[in-house]
């Protein structure tokens, strides 16, 4: 007994559904295969993004290190440079005071710049200029002389040679105020007072000739009327006279105070005065007139002491320290 073969078409039909269930079964698996294989590179394409991102970050936070360490670099060298210019500043001070002390040693090791020189140099020029203004302001001619030895002995402690010249002119200068002799103000002083002191001697009435020389007529009238010239103005009253002679005081003491400032303008004019009042006190008198003519003498009297050198020593001292290296 054969088999029954089944029908073509049953087994066509079969096979097709196999095939596309096998078709369908391959889709499906390089389905999911590719799903899978596109998952896993969207998964490293995030990975790699996050990396860069990473690496990003680390770059971005390395740069803003470097900023950071530029800016510190930066203000490092800037104190840098501010502390070398100081330095430099105090470099440049210290060389010029080191160059100051070199020559203050040499100075001090020239003889001509010892420091005993230099001391008695300045003591000299103080004594020098303190005779000076005693004679100008002062007139302490006495003062003076004695500042003249104590300059004189000052210089003869240096020893240098080429101080010789100012202790010529320290001689000749010296010299000059030894031979003015008093103070011209003290003399006129002086023999205003004695002029003074002998106007009271004068005197007051002018002498007559004896009687019995005499016409008759003014024998018989000198009791009853005194003839005078009528020229004559010489006070009588003993009223004008007070006036009169302290009014010749006043003039006195006048030329006393102008004589005591040097003030010759107002000393001779005050004598002036004064000789008018002497022929208004007194007749005119052959004593009279020599009182007068010692009063003209005072009036020509110098005040000033006149003394061309004062002060060339001291010019002298200033022109050769200005000089001295």
């Amino acid at each position: 007994m054969s088999t029954p073969v089944p029908p073509p078409a049953t087994r066509r039909r079969g096979g097709s559904a196999l095939a596309w269930l096998l078709a369908l079964l391959v889709l499906a698996a390089g389905g999911w295969f590719g799903w899978h294989g596109w998952q896993a590179r969207t998964q490293h394409a995030r990975d790699v993004e996050a990396q860069a991102d990473q690496r990003l970050g680390a770059l971005e936070q390395r740069i803003d290190a470097l900023h950071a360490d530029q800016r510190a670099q930066a203000q490092r060298l800037q104190q840098a440079t501010a502390t070398n210019r100081v330095l430099r500043d105090e470099l440049l001070g210290i060389g010029q005071r080191a160059a100051l002390l070199e020559d203050s040693v040499s100075a001090l090791a020239d003889p001509t710049h010892s420091g005993a020189q230099a001391l008695r140099l300045d003591e000299l020029e103080l004594v020098l200029g303190l005779v000076q203004q005693r004679l100008q302001l002062a007139g302490d001619l006495d003062g003076a002389r004695r500042g003249y030895a104590l300059a004189a002995n000052l210089l003869d402690g240096i020893h240098d040679p080429a101080w010789l010249s100012l202790r010529q002119t320290l001689a000749q200068e010296r010299s000059a105020v030894d031979a003015l002799g008093a103070d011209p103000r003290a003399v006129a002083a002086g023999r205003l007072q004695a002029f003074a002191a002998a106007l009271p001697a004068l005197p007051i009435t002018v002498a007559t000739r004896d009687d019995a020389t005499l016409p008759w007529w003014q024998r018989a009238f000198a009791r009853v009327i005194d003839v005078r010239h009528a020229d004559t103005a010489v006070a009588i009253e003993p009223g004008d006279r007070a006036a009169g002679l302290a009014a010749l005081q006043l003039e006195l003491t006048l030329a006393q105070a102008a004589a005591e400032r040097r003030d010759r303008d107002g000393y001779r004019n005050a004598l002036a005065r004064a000789d008018g009042w002497t022929t208004r006190l007194w007749p005119d008198t052959p004593q009279l007139r020599e009182r007068r003519a010692g009063l003209r003498e005072l009036r020509e009297l110098p005040l000033a002491i006149d003394l061309p050198t004062l002060g060339t020593t001291l010019q002298q001292l200033r022109a050769m320290r200005a000089a001295s290296p």
